[in-house]
C-alpha cells in the first residue's frame, strides 16, 4: 500500500466507520432509485448464468446483504478492517474480506458480476484505469459491471467524520462520459446510464457495463 491515497482512505474509513455505518442504515429504503438500479444488476447477473459477485469497496456491507436479498451469490471486500467486522457483525452469514481494489485477491475470470456503489469516489484519476483493469481481469466474460459514483468536476476533501473524529479523504466528483471512457478503455461495453437528482445539489450516476467477451 504505497500510495498515500490508499492509506488515508483506510485510516479514515476505520476512524468514521460506526458514524458512517449510521449515516447509510435504512439509506436504501429513501432511495427508490438505487434499489431499483441493484434490482436490475442482480437481473443481469441473473441473466448471464449467476456466480458470485464482488461488492467492491462494500463498507459495512448494507448493499452486499441488498443483494442478497435478491438472490444473488454477493461477498464484500473493503480496504478497512473496521468496516469489515461492521459488516461481519449485521451480515454473519455473508462473506467480508479486507481487500483494495487496486489489487484484487481474486482469479482471473472468477465473478459473475462486479459492483463498485460509490467506492471509486476515492480514486484518484490516475489509478481509476488500473482499477477498472481490475474488475476487467476478475470478471467472467460478458460479466455485468455496476458503477455509482458523485456528479460533477471537481474534487472535495473532507477532514472531519461523521462521527467527529478527524480524517483525510477527498472525494472525486466526475462526469458520467468521463467514467464510461475509462471503463471503455479497459474492455466494457456501456450499456446503460442513469443520473439521479440532476437537479440537486449533489447528483449521482450509476453505470451498467458489460465485459467484452
Amino acid at each position: 500500500m504505497s500510495e498515500t491515497w490508499l492509506s488515508d482512505t483506510r485510516s479514515s474509513y476505520d476512524a468514521d466507520a460506526s458514524g458512517y455505518f449510521e449515516k447509510v442504515r435504512g439509506l436504501l429504503g429513501e432511495r427508490p432509485y438505487l434499489r431499483a438500479s441493484l434490482a436490475l444488476f442482480a437481473e443481469l447477473v441473473h441473466g448471464a448464468g449467476g456466480g458470485p459477485v464482488a461488492d467492491v469497496g462494500c463498507g459495512p456491507g448494507y448493499v452486499t446483504g441488498h443483494l442478497h436479498e435478491l438472490g444473488v451469490d454477493a461477498f464484500g471486500i473493503d480496504i478497512s478492517p473496521e468496516m469489515i467486522a461492521i459488516a461481519r457483525r449485521e451480515h454473519p452469514g455473508l462473506r467480508f474480506e479486507v481487500g483494495t481494489m487496486t489489487d484484487l485477491d481474486l482469479a482471473d475470470g472468477s465473478v459473475a458480476g462486479v459492483l463498485a456503489f460509490w467506492s471509486v469516489i476515492h480514486v484518484p484519476d490516475h489509478a481509476v484505469p488500473g482499477v477498472f483493469d481490475e474488475f476487467r481481469r476478475v470478471l467472467r466474460p460478458g460479466g455485468p459491471l455496476l458503477v455509482g459514483f458523485h456528479v460533477g468536476d471537481e474534487t472535495r476533501h473532507t477532514s472531519e467524520g461523521y462521527t467527529g473524529r478527524p480524517i483525510n479523504v477527498d472525494s472525486h466528483h466526475r462526469s458520467p462520459g468521463k467514467v464510461a471512457g475509462w471503463l471503455r478503455d479497459a474492455g466494457f461495453t456501456i450499456e446503460a446510464e442513469l443520473v439521479i437528482g440532476p437537479d440537486e445539489d449533489g447528483p449521482g450516476a450509476v453505470i451498467f457495463a458489460r465485459s467484452d467477451a
